[in-house]
């Protein structure tokens, strides 16, 4: 087992990620001496909290405090921890460290590191636009006189939902629409988006009874509420079919 465990909070714990790597750095941890795990208990998490001790702690001055690396791996990185590959944060590091101490890295198109990381950035960006285009939403009625609910089953190949979601809240600002996938769900009730558990796969056939029991059942459980950063794009008030 690796000298330094690291837990994440969740699988798309970004801001974790660099916190903790930061601190490996700093303290010339170099990457097979890592072992990146995700807490189980809080992988539907969407934000981040403080990793488990690390021995890291303190050792700021060992090392590196404030390394220098392309704007481009740094997108790069946030993209890439979307992927459904449990490597993919131990592959991140190994990249971070390795731009550190061989500066001529990020000139070299055919390194390893470097090609598997774009293969699988690219992957996240093939999934993310399946979910925009694929998605086919389905009126439903939820309550008697309730307006009206488009309701949609996703099933991603990535851990793209959260990343995804702002879109269709932009996109159908005007109404309400929830997305269930078997790893997370969300919905968006004209303010702000929701994020719940997910749903098996056979939410796409009773999928008004799993939507209740993901955002209504379990509402003493929910996970906190988003901002949907309306302002980054016009809202339209065209009926969901499947996304643009």
């Amino acid at each position: 087992m690796a000298p330094h465990t690291i837990t994440l909070a969740g699988n798309i714990d970004s801001d974790g990620f660099r916190r903790e790597a930061r601190s490996l750095l700093a303290a010339l941890v170099a990457p097979d001496q890592v072992d990146w795990v995700i807490d189980a208990g809080a992988a539907t998490q969407r934000f981040s909290r403080p990793a488990g001790p690390a021995a890291t702690r303190g050792a700021a001055s060992a090392g590196i405090t404030h390394p220098l690396v392309p704007r481009s791996f740094m997108s790069m990185c946030e993209t890439v921890i979307l992927h459904n590959a449990p490597l993919r944060f131990g592959l991140l590091y190994r990249l971070l460290w390795r731009l550190v101490h061989e500066p001529g890295l990020q000139h070299d198109p055919r390194d390893r590191d470097r090609v598997q990381a774009l293969h699988m950035a690219q992957a996240v960006r093939r999934d993310m636009r399946k979910m925009k285009t694929l998605i086919h939403f389905s009126v439903v009625a939820d309550a008697p006189g309730a307006e009206a609910l488009y309701l949609a089953w996703f099933d991603p190949d990535h851990h793209v939902v959260e990343a995804v979601a702002p879109f269709f809240a932009r996109r159908f600002a005007q109404l309400r629409w929830a997305i269930l996938t078997p790893e997370r769900s969300v919905r968006w009730q004209g303010q702000m988006l929701e994020f719940g558990p997910g749903a098996p796969p056979n939410a796409a056939a009773d999928g008004l009874d799993r939507y209740r029991d993901v955002f209504e059942a379990r509402a003493a459980r929910r996970q906190p509420v988003i901002n949907s950063d309306r302002g980054s794009a016009p809202a339209q008030n065209s009926r969901p079919g499947s996304a643009p």
